[in-house]
């Protein structure tokens, strides 16, 4: 019997293969990704089955609570094995279409491109620029507008079963640690395998082309949430907070306030002062730091280094790896 929707049992079995070298944990119905393969061939040909017929309902994600660096908690929503199969098969039918659509300056999530490169950008434009705005999101997975984003995938997309499981998985409930289900008018899941996708998209009209057309001079650094724009002048600077904090408004989104900024490039060759000189990005803190030149010369420059909190982080992996322990037992055996 002919499907309605055509897809390629070759897709599905990629699709797995991409999910099971990315690991990860159990959703709500508690099946491992070894339980999962128990019974691959069936379960493959359930998901291709349902997905080509359109009758794949994805169930409740898994929400988990995950400490931030920062404080508090944020909640992740973990799918099913399953579903991570079948959300997989839309990305990767999904991502070529959008990749080349997206900005050169847009770094998150993106094949290809790298936190690192995202630094190197920024490092750079430090040199030409005075002044920094550096912005955050608030809650940007949770507050997606579910039509502005079926709007721009409409855009660039017209395969009907896309479009039939993006906004099924955008429904998506949530089941919380203590069980209740909690229905979703707005935002997708960070956890799952098309979310990130999803968010640049949203992103990219929201954001990235925004500043372009809006903010003629002034380049921009993404990498999902969170982001730095180079000014020439504090009053550029200013005017480009309120002119952002309005365009986020306008798409159901908001700056947060602890984490957005002005920032003053200070160094050797830049005059005057600011109470703000420093700000961290993807770990990295951008601040005065003594340097020397080709000449031997020390000058000051604004520069980056590893933040004090990831180098706390990194301090704690170190200790839970128990190294002393592993010297110790070591060290205990007698050799002949």
């Amino acid at each position: 019997m002919t499907k309605p929707y055509q897809i390629s049992k070759h897709l599905v079995l990629e699709a797995y293969q991409r999910v099971k070298a990315n690991k990860g944990a159990a959703g709500v119905d508690a099946e491992s990704l070894q339980a999962f393969e128990a019974k691959l061939k069936d379960n493959l040909y359930k998901i291709w089955n349902r997905l080509s017929s359109g009758s794949y309902f994805p169930p409740p994600v898994r929400g988990v609570g995950i400490p931030k660096k920062s404080g508090g908690v944020r909640m992740l929503g973990v799918p099913t094995v399953a579903d991570r199969v079948a959300q997989s098969v839309v990305k990767m039918v999904l991502e070529p279409i959008l990749e080349p659509v997206f900005h050169k300056d847009s770094y998150g999530y993106r094949p290809g491109r790298s936190a690192h490169d995202a630094i190197a950008v920024v490092r750079k434009r430090n040199w030409e620029y005075d002044w920094v705005v550096e912005f955050d999101i608030k809650g940007l997975f949770d507050d997606i507008d579910h039509e502005l984003l079926l709007r721009a995938l409409r855009k660039h997309c017209q395969t009907p079963w896309v479009l039939l499981y993006v906004e099924r998985w955008l429904k998506a409930s949530m089941e919380t640690p203590e069980g209740e289900l909690i229905e979703r008018t707005k935002g997708t899941p960070q956890g799952g395998v098309v979310s990130p996708l999803l968010a640049n998209l949203f992103l990219h009209y929201a954001f990235d082309r925004w500043v372009s057309e809006n903010l003629p001079g002034v380049p921009f650094c993404r990498y999902s949430d969170d982001g730095v724009l180079h000014c020439k002048s504090k009053a550029q600077a200013e005017l480009v907070i309120q002119k952002l904090d309005n365009r986020f408004r306008e798409c159901g989104l908001e700056l947060h306030p602890d984490k957005t900024q002005i920032v003053y490039c200070r160094d050797s060759k830049r005059k005057g002062s600011f109470s703000v000189d420093r700000f961290t990005f993807l770990s990295y803190t951008f601040c005065p730091r003594r340097a020397v030149g080709k000449n031997g010369i020390s000058f000051t420059g604004f520069l980056p280094g590893v933040s004090r909190d990831a180098l706390r982080h990194m301090r704690q992996t170190i200790r839970d790896w128990n190294m002393q322990r592993r010297f110790q037992k070591k060290s205990s055996r007698k050799y002949p």
